[in-house]
């Protein structure tokens, strides 16, 4: 069976589709080193888990930040660890597709091809998020009917209409699921002086935050520590302050959707009028979300089923037909093309050298022409 994976490269979960069975990791994104041997400790739930918690010879890093590397040796040394445990020794490396932010930059997509193939990948292919989110919801993208895909993750936020497999208006800005858990932490800093971790801002968020007002609000008792006396210390928190926090940040979410929407060709306008706003990615799932972007926009907004997985199953298909010409064009010119400046730069400046890197761009050029055929 082939070993060939997907990879969700997420700021808060890392997620892995292998071809032919699915789903087979879905943990933190986030390593842990010996300080000094550097020697990985833990990784995934074990090294979240230290989080706060680990003692100084030890340092814990979240190596991802708004969707890409902030620090390339962890994400290298975290991705061989998780290939090792999906692949296991097989003597075949695997190729990898990895999906990334729609506002990527070169740069920061090198960085992404370069960790994977450091990390044990044969060939690395890159796919954008809200492609592979609108591949995992189910959506036929090779249609020329137009989609307007919302995937809402930890670092980013990725909007793009799509049609006929590719992104014709795309975004992406810096407001997503941690967004939202970071203000929750800023709020009761500022109104109580209370402190409280990561784990707990999200606790909240899943049980009683939200964006839109109810009836029947709940409350939740949270616990943390004092920050003017340093003690431990409990309140009693109410729904309707989390929504005051949280609203502002999807409203600007909804007026980034609308951006798009102005910046949309006229054909496509009644597509997504009739297909309406389809929501992926873990922080879609906020209470309220889909009705405030709906209100808002004036268009019918659903969650997608299994919106959590949407971008790692998206990636996965996209693995498993990476033979379809749609994949293949979009994802090679980022794979090959690297992979000849890489050898161009880094090579030594001999004539055997050149005339293999001569070699390897008119390979580009034939399998090209094959997969046009």
């Amino acid at each position: 069976m082939s070993n060939d994976i997907g990879i969700d490269l997420g700021t808060t979960t890392i997620m892995v589709y292998k071809k032919g069975k699915g789903i087979v990791y879905n943990e933190p994104s986030v390593i842990a080193f010996d300080k000094k041997t550097g020697e990985v400790i833990a990784f995934g739930n074990k090294a979240k888990e230290m989080l706060g918690r680990n003692p100084n010879t030890i340092e814990v890093i979240k190596p991802l930040e708004n969707g890409v590397i902030s620090n390339f040796s962890a994400t290298e040394q975290l991705l061989r660890c998780i290939l090792k445990k999906v692949v296991g020794n097989s003597l075949f490396s695997p190729n990898i597709m990895i999906c990334v932010p729609s506002r990527v930059t070169e740069v920061e997509k090198n960085a992404v091809m370069d960790a994977a193939e450091a990390s044990g990948g044969k060939r690395v292919y890159l796919i954008e998020e809200p492609v592979a989110a609108a591949l995992g919801a189910g959506i036929n993208i090779f249609q020329k009917q137009g989609h307007l895909i919302v995937d809402i993750g930890g670092g980013t936020t990725d909007i793009a209409v799509i049609s006929e497999g590719t992104s014709i208006v795309k975004s992406s800005i810096n407001i997503a699921g941690n967004t939202f858990d970071d203000a929750i932490k800023n709020m009761l800093f500022r109104r109580f002086k209370l402190q409280i971790g990561d784990t707990t801002a999200q606790k909240i968020k899943e049980k009683i935050g939200g964006c839109i007002s109810i009836e029947d609000e709940e409350t939740m008792v949270v616990s943390g520590k004092n920050s003017d006396t340093g003690f431990p210390m409990t309140i009693l928190l109410d729904y309707i302050e989390v929504v005051d926090i949280l609203e502002p940040l999807v409203l600007k979410i909804a007026n980034e959707i609308k951006i798009i929407l102005e910046k949309t060709p006229p054909e496509f306008l009644e597509d997504i009028e009739n297909n309406g706003i389809t929501l992926t990615g873990g922080g879609s799932l906020l209470y309220g979300l889909d009705k405030l972007i709906e209100k808002n926009t004036g268009i019918s907004t659903h969650v997608a089923e299994g919106a959590l997985a949407c971008v790692a199953i998206g990636t996965g298909k996209a693995i498993e037909n990476i033979h379809d010409i749609n994949f293949k064009e979009n994802a090679t010119r980022y794979f090959d093309m690297s992979s000849m400046r890489k050898n161009y730069f880094r090579g030594n400046n001999n004539e055997q050298n050149k005339k293999k890197n001569i070699w390897s761009f008119n390979e580009i050029i034939c399998w090209k022409r094959i997969w046009r055929n």
